[in-house]
């Protein structure tokens, strides 16, 4: 059997954690996604949209490398997600901007990641 649609297509993504916990329940709170633990030092997510990636357990020194992708999410309401985040424990280390066909921000997750959100 192949699965020919998904050929070149990203089938799975893995992000690092220096706080497991903290990482499920910040994604948990702010974009409502479910987690699986496979252990303590790995868990996989899944949850409105996100079919398939994961988190690792990483030391500080390890997070934040320079050549690491942007992983960028959709919010129908950017402002009322940017306030979950903050909510969460989070921080928005690029402010708002516009470019064309939108605008977005970035945030950290206080566990290693920075991530985006945009929004039309």
């Amino acid at each position: 059997m192949s699965n020919a649609e998904n050929h070149h297509k990203i089938s799975y993504i893995e992000l690092s954690s220096t706080d497991i916990e903290r990482t499920k329940q910040f994604y948990g709170t702010v974009f409502g996604w479910t987690f699986q633990d496979w252990g303590p030092d790995y868990i996989s997510f899944g949850g409105q949209g996100v079919e398939g990636g994961g988190f690792y357990k990483t030391d500080a020194h390890e997070s934040h490398p320079k050549s690491a992708p942007l992983i960028v999410l959709y919010s129908a309401n950017l402002e009322a997600t940017e306030a979950a985040i903050a909510a969460a424990g989070g921080s928005i280390v690029v402010p708002t901007f516009e470019f064309p066909g939108g605008r977005r921000f970035h945030f950290s997750d206080g566990a290693g990641n920075v991530l985006a959100v945009w929004s039309e």
